[in-house]
């Protein structure tokens, strides 16, 4: 561990900042957009919570700000007070020191959000950590961050403490709810006896803030590096720009705040409007639609597959505001938004879905439409902030309407952990490829093709297999699918449907032929899956995204 310089950090520790891609191989960053001039030193935790607090203490301590799943609210001093108490705990209990990683384990909470805050105030840097990880998976997110503390709600505390034990790291370990497996106080009670004001580490703008770790199409993990500048210039962008919620919101979603998607959609986002955000420990849509009406949220953040389960049951509940109840945004990513599911979301609830793509290595949305703009099929344009193009394998500009690599650049960006190899990929002359084939038409609106490996050429013909994803499930039989591209030898590859079909539908020839037939009806022929595999459900990732990579492998 090396001592830094104090003039450009507060990191004592300078682990994170000793592994950062170098100047060179870091994308260009952009700060001359609305709102996106931030001063040399600067704490998230600060600006988003202990500023708020401190403008007004009166409104502070009645104004809602976190709303567990069993109906408990915190205001905005009560996240403060909590915060503060556990910074107290992890300096002087726990001996953190500026720049030291924190593992947070547990389900969406309050007590999660207070943990991170925690984590920020101190000058620590935050790990997030899907509740459904693994001892084997929890141990490689430990060793490539070097992580040393871990905050862990008890009712996870297993697989961490196999993780752990395996583990040449971390070597604090402090748990909250429950009493710890081993004994010991928890976290609750240490906190309780430390004071509810904490002096907030000065961190620079630069000083990395959250590691976020991201399995990709392969499986190995790889750790994107945010800084508290990037964290404040996601909430100057897409927020005020595109979703535009305001104070008296409720914010409500099924991503985990590990996950940039949830981190942004309910945690940071909201607070840095003034709003309030509801924290269901289960999110299923069922559980989902269930909290939109007993706590009468007013923006959903789920994933395009949730909304397709969601529409027919949000449609007979009459959850949204033109069907006079409470919901009135609904902002979509995760994974690519098909026509189809936002026609249907659309005709059960009266609302236009805000689509977008974002990637944990830009942190958050950097494409997408409102409602008053979005256009069946596209993803959006270019948020204010950020610049994104077309461009081919040679990192040339394509014309509108040609498909190529999608390149973006804006005030966050890639940096991964000590990952030259993988830094040099995603980042190419300045600009961050996120490995998404996309087209832009005349009037600057993007529209998904696939991933970049998900392109599948057969004949000579270039097919997308979301698009034949699409297709397929706009046939009433189908739940759910997932289109590849596997070997063949007389036409290079052909397109391969996996297909998960609603309950009662017959999974035999007939369906096969029916769904060839429904697909060369909808879209080009060419483009119809040659072979039909029915399953009972297809491979996910913990946040629900498509694991296509699984089923080339299996191929």
């Amino acid at each position: 561990m090396h001592r830094a310089d104090p003039a450009r950090t507060a990191h004592v520790d300078t682990f994170a900042r000793d592994r950062l891609p170098p100047p060179e191989a870091q994308p260009d960053f952009l700060f001359d957009g609305p709102g996106l001039q931030f001063p040399p030193r600067l704490n998230c935790a600060v600006e988003l919570l202990q500023r708020r607090v401190a403008a007004d203490p009166v409104d502070a301590a009645i104004r809602r700000c976190l709303i567990a799943a069993d109906g408990t609210v915190w205001s905005y001093a009560d996240l403060l007070a909590q915060a503060s108490r556990i910074a107290q705990v992890l300096v002087h209990d726990l001996g953190l020191v500026p720049g030291n990683r924190v593992l947070l384990r547990s389900v969406n909470q309050p007590m999660l959000v207070a943990c991170w805050m925690a984590v920020m105030l101190a000058g620590g840097i935050a790990v997030g950590s899907m509740p459904m990880l693994r001892a084997h998976e929890l141990g490689q997110i430990i060793d490539k961050a070097q992580i040393s503390h871990a905050l862990c709600d008890s009712a996870l505390a297993d697989e961490l403490a196999q993780a752990g034990a395996a583990s040449r790291w971390l070597r604090q370990v402090c748990h909250f709810g429950a009493a710890p497996p081993q004994g010991g106080p928890t976290l609750d009670a240490l906190a309780a006896a430390r004071p509810a004001q904490f002096t907030a580490v000065d961190t620079a703008a630069e000083d990395v803030a959250l590691l976020a770790f991201t399995s990709g199409t392969t499986g190995q993990p790889k750790a994107t590096m945010h800084n508290h500048r990037d964290l404040m210039a996601a909430c100057a962008c897409f927020p005020p720009q595109v979703l535009r919620a305001t104070a008296d919101d409720l914010f409500i979603g099924s991503p985990p705040l590990a996950f940039t998607f949830g981190l942004g959609g309910l945690l940071l986002f909201p607070l840095s409007v003034g709003a309030a955000t509801v924290l269901l420990d289960k999110a299923s849509p069922a559980e989902l639609l269930a909290g939109v009406q007993r706590f009468g949220a007013t923006v959903l953040v789920t994933a395009p597959t949730s909304y397709r389960v969601l529409a027919d049951a949000a449609r007979a509940a009459r959850v949204s505001a033109p069907q006079g109840g409470t919901l009135r945004k609904c902002v979509s990513a995760g994974e690519a938004l098909s026509a189809a599911t936002r026609a249907q979301w659309r005709a059960a609830t009266g609302i236009e879905l805000i689509d977008g793509i974002g990637a944990t290595e830009m942190l958050h949305i950097f494409i997408s439409a409102d409602e008053l703009h979005a256009r069946e099929g596209a993803t959006g344009q270019v948020v204010p902030g950020y610049q994104a193009c077309v461009m081919d394998a040679a990192l040339r500009p394509l014309p509108p309407g040609q498909v190529g690599r999608l390149a973006v650049k804006g005030p966050t960006g890639c940096r991964y952990l000590d990952d030259p190899q993988r830094q040099a990929a995603y980042v190419q002359g300045g600009w961050n490829l996120t490995g998404d084939a996309y087209r832009m038409d005349e009037d600057g609106y993007f529209w998904f093709q696939a991933r970049t490996d998900d392109l599948i050429v057969s004949a000579g013909y270039n097919i997308a297999g979301p698009e034949v994803e699409d297709a397929l499930l706009r046939h009433p039989a189908v739940a759910e699918c997932a289109v590849i591209g596997v070997p063949d030898a007389q036409r290079g590859q052909i397109v391969k449907a996996y297909v998960v079909l609603k309950p009662g539908q017959p999974a035999n020839a007939a369906t096969v032929g029916e769904l060839q037939d429904f697909v060369k009806a909808v879209i080009a022929p060419y483009k119809y899956p040659r072979a039909i595999e029915f399953r009972s459900s297809l491979p996910r990732t913990h946040t629900g995204k498509l694991q296509r990579f699984r089923l080339r492998d299996e191929a």
